[in-house]
């Protein structure tokens, strides 16, 4: 496949330095993964393995989701820090201080406490880590540690903010930064430069346990490096509201509303993320510094970076603040409101990126894409996302692209974190419309329960998802039922279009022989993970739940095994863990399997 023309555009030194040509790479949210050494949570010296993973099954990426620390909700989208890393992440093995028979025991009980052979991590293992480091942290003599002052000094921009930030809010009983008293709300005042002088061995520990982070992690990259993996990282568009960035630099956020997505098929109510918004003037006024900062930091542990939300770099769904929270996305507007500055306001925040950074930059593109965006990722030479269930025409044909009409500068896969695994999809959502959608459609106009009945068939409709019924084999019969004029039923008429037959459309281009089976097997996964890793596009990078779904390892309703379910806060997400630690994993019959796929598809 001819890639070299990224070799004209503006990406071309990141290109040249990663190499222009077709890779494989597995998506694994760290806290999935484990090894026997884990203690309640998948750890960063746990990535070395997950190299070796890759090195015996032709993969070449690794992407990660976000690993900056999480809030109370744990998702690494809205974190507290754009800059810090998440504890609950740290080994304590390295640690000198952990063969004292006093932490000998106490780890022992925190591993028979926190057990990793069941589907969902306990957070919880987050504090009693941080527990344990503190009292290592009284015992190490660091302080003339000149790695430790470096760090502390060439991270000034953030980590003393971050660090004052973490004290003051566990003095706050743990309250939102706007939430507690007054005096502590404003980062440069005198009450905090008090409290600051009278914490400096608590703001000393936040500190020293990033630097053990950062040690860590960095000691991965260079493991993958010498087996020339290449780690991708995720760059959240937003931060929490209740976050370090928010509390020390308020001007640079719009507090009066909180971002989201608006309504599509998939999400009748659209999304109402919650985190505040950009003031891009004051960043740009600033020089963009806070950019930069979180890319010179995000560079010493990638290769790549996702840009998560692309579209939102030219404009970002707003929903005023005070909207009642039941509207979700309903109720917002673009920012910026003018469509003809869209173009030149992206334009302008790639070029801060592109132009501090040695990473290659990719977009996550996904929703309603303006040609503005389309165009920018063209110019830059930045790879967007074709998921295989939307990858499809929507107009005309309305049947699925094949291979070799993906984007060439486009990352290929299944299924992303946030929507079900390739085999949920396949049994649930292939097919089907949206309830919520559906009834918001019928809302004023058709009687839903009466329409639902006659359209939709109630032993293959599941998880808030309506499947057609089979007879219902042309748009005209739609519309007979509908009992309108075709004029006025063009919105369902789409749908339909859309989405009926969506499976048997889908099995034709798997090339599987055979009537349309309902339920996934290793089969029809395997036929779906083939036509990724047969597409154009440069990058094929598949979650690794997809690819167990080829091994029986994963039992029950495929539902189950997901990353997160956007919209909703749940035990379940963010929180999903492998079914075996990967020292079973690096011996599973997976792997040699996967490595012939890599290599028919010439990615390996």
């Amino acid at each position: 496949m001819p890639y070299d023309y990224l070799l004209d555009t503006a990406s071309k030194e990141r290109w040249k330095r990663i190499g222009v040509k077709r890779r494989a790479g597995l998506v694994v949210p760290l806290f999935s993964i484990y090894s026997k050494e884990s203690l309640g949570i998948g750890e960063f010296p746990d990535l070395k393995l997950l190299v070796d993973l890759c090195e015996k099954s032709g993969h070449s990426i690794i992407q990660l989701l976000p690993l900056n620390e999480v809030g109370p909700l744990l998702c690494p989208y809205d974190a507290l820090s754009s800059f810090a890393l998440e504890p609950a992440y740290i080994s304590l093995s390295p640690f000198a201080a952990i063969k004292k028979n006093s932490f000998k025991k106490r780890l022992s009980k925190l591993r028979g406490s926190f057990r990793l052979d069941k589907a969902h991590l306990d957070y919880q293992i987050k504090q009693e880590k941080t527990r344990l480091l503190w009292d290592i942290f009284l015992e190490e003599d660091f302080y003339s540690s000149l790695e430790f002052n470096k760090f502390r000094q060439e991270n000034t921009y953030w980590v003393e903010s971050f660090a004052l930030f973490k004290v003051l809010k566990e003095s706050q009983g743990g309250l939102a930064w706007y939430d507690w008293e007054e005096k502590y709300r404003t980062r440069i005042n005198p009450e905090v430069e008090a409290f600051s002088k009278s914490h400096e061995i608590e703001i000393t520990f936040q500190v020293w346990l990033q630097w053990w982070l950062y040690k860590q992690l960095r000691e991965a990259k260079n493991y993958a490096s010498a087996k020339e993996v290449l780690f991708k990282g995720d760059l959240p568009i937003l931060v929490s509201r209740d976050s370090a960035d928010v509390w020390s630099r308020p001007d640079f956020f719009k507090l009066d509303f909180a971002a989201g997505a608006p309504p599509d098929m998939y999400c009748a109510k659209g999304q109402r993320w919650g985190m505040p918004t950009y003031n891009w003037e004051n960043i740009a006024s600033d020089g963009y510094r806070y950019i930069r900062e979180k890319l010179k930091y995000a560079q010493e542990f990638y290769d790549i970076l996702r840009i998560d939300h692309m579209v939102g770099l030219l404009r970002i769904w707003s929903i005023p603040y005070k909207e009642p929270l039941e509207n979700q996305g309903l109720n917002g507007l673009f920012d910026p409101v003018d469509e003809a500055k869209w173009e030149e306001h992206g334009r302008n925040l790639l070029s801060a990126m592109l132009g501090n950074t040695r990473m290659l930059l990719c977009a996550e593109d996904l929703g309603v894409i303006p040609p503005a965006c389309t165009r920018l990722l063209k110019d830059f030479g930045i790879p967007g996302n074709d998921v295989q269930r939307w990858n499809k025409d929507w107009k005309i044909k309305y049947d699925f692209l094949g291979p070799l009409e993906y984007r060439q500068a486009s990352v290929s896969m299944l299924s992303t974190h946030d929507t079900t695994n390739w085999s949920a999809w396949w049994e649930y959502e292939a097919g089907t419309v949206d309830e919520q959608l559906f009834m918001r459609k019928c809302s004023g106009r058709l009687d839903y329960n009466y329409v639902k009945d006659k359209l939709f068939d109630p032993a293959l409709s599941r998880y808030g998802r309506l499947r057609w019924l089979k007879e219902l084999d042309s748009a005209d019969k739609l519309v007979d039922i509908l009992g309108k004029k075709k004029e006025e039923l063009l919105d369902f008429i789409d749908l339909y279009n859309n989405s009926y037959k969506e499976k048997e459309k889908l099995w034709i281009h798997l090339g599987l022989q055979g009537p349309m089976r309902e339920k996934a097997d290793p089969e029809i996964v395997k036929a779906a993970l083939k036509i990724t890793l047969d597409s154009r596009s440069i990058f094929c990078i598949n979650t690794i739940i997809d690819w167990l779904y080829l091994t029986g390892l994963l039992k029950g309703d495929p539902y189950q095994y997901r990353t997160n379910t956007p919209g909703t806060i749940k035990p379940e997400n963010w929180s999903l863990v492998l079914p075996l630690p990967l020292e079973e994993l690096l011996q599973h019959g997976l792997l040699p399997a996967m490595k012939e796929m890599n290599l028919s598809s010439d990615r390996a």
